[in-house]
């Protein structure tokens, strides 16, 4: 034996050490089917770009001043006038109030002096125009200091509109909730019915 036959067998010895030690090879798998031996590659998700804002345009409903909110720092609720038909309004006192963020709590007041026919149809409105859920209106005689055993003169939803009482000198109170949870009121008038 020569000395350099050896170092061929020596050579694929190692080689066969060091497939044996890789352990078998992977068999094939069938597409669609995950590998169990991968690593698993982590893939960072794409970073969102925000998009160009878009001008929405205002819907009818919120352009209309009778939606509207009350204006920021507006401390108190509207003002609100009462009027016969073709008569002119006259502006009420405001009693209790809850608005905003305060509120004021009020004794039963004689009201704003205003003069109309007895049983003629009035109507209340109030400036700036914030709509109105639910309203009621109730009298008492003139210089009454409570409303004990006050008089309904009716109840509903939207704008206060009733009948003035018959023939005499009266408080009458209008009590409204605003719509939108903006808050509620009270007002008063010394109404005469002639």
């Amino acid at each position: 034996m020569r000395a350099g036959h050896g170092k061929p067998v020596l050579g694929l010895a190692i080689l066969a050490v060091v497939v044996a030690c890789a352990g078998p090879s992977p068999s094939p798998t069938p597409p669609g089917v995950p590998d169990p031996t991968a690593t698993a590659t982590v893939v960072p998700e794409p970073t969102a770009v925000p998009a160009t804002p878009t001008a929405v345009p205002p819907t009818a409903a919120a352009a209309s001043p009778a939606s509207a909110s009350p204006a920021a720092g507006v401390l108190e609720p509207p003002a609100a006038s009462l009027a016969a038909e073709g008569g002119d309004p006259v502006v009420g006192q405001l009693g209790s109030y809850a608005w905003a963020s305060g509120g004021s709590d009020s004794p039963w007041l004689p009201g704003a002096p205003i003069t109309v026919g007895a049983v003629e149809p009035v109507a209340m409105t109030v400036d700036p125009a914030v709509p109105i859920a639910t309203w009621s209106a109730r009298m008492m005689p003139i210089g009454a200091a409570a409303p004990i055993g006050a008089v309904s003169l009716g109840r509903g939803a939207g704008p206060p509109r009733f009948e003035a009482p018959g023939p005499g000198d009266w408080t009458v109170e209008v009590q409204v909730r605003f719509e939108d949870g903006l808050g509620s009121a009270s007002y008063f008038w010394a109404l005469t019915s002639t």
